[in-house]
């Protein structure tokens, strides 16, 4: 199934992707966390690697990948994540379960409500030699 159109809208992050009767609008977070990467989803079943601190990453842009996907290039420096026509209506079709799945999965990995969503502060450690 080929998008009969496809709009980033930066100002309010989102890439609308519309296949004639049906219309989708995702955030550029919930691409990112469901890209089909092999750095996303892994190699293998299991595999997966959660994603945090991915609320802030914006688009840098999108290319065309032949006449079947986009591979959008995000601010976190991700590029890799190849979204075939057939993955972004799946994706569409399951929006609402797949953000909640996402969110269960932040708080089962200890991020209370959902601040695994936000970028994650690291303390530096600084070794004093004697």
């Amino acid at each position: 199934m080929t998008p009969t159109s496809i709009n980033v809208r930066m100002q309010s992050r989102v890439i609308e992707v519309e296949f004639g009767d049906a219309r989708y609008s995702f955030s550029f977070e919930f691409l990112r966390v469901h890209s089909p990467s092999a750095e996303v989803r892994g190699h293998g079943p299991g595999q997966e690697v959660l994603q945090t601190g991915k609320r802030a990453v914006s688009l840098l842009g999108v290319q065309p990948v032949g006449n079947y996907a986009i591979q959008p290039h995000f601010s976190d420096g991700h590029n890799t994540g190849i979204f075939s026509w057939d993955y972004l209506h799946s994706l569409g079709e399951q929006q609402t379960a797949l953000w909640q799945a996402y969110l269960e999965k932040l708080h089962k990995a200890g991020y209370p409500d959902d601040t695994g969503r936000d970028v994650e502060m690291v303390a530096e450690q600084k070794n004093c030699g004697s």
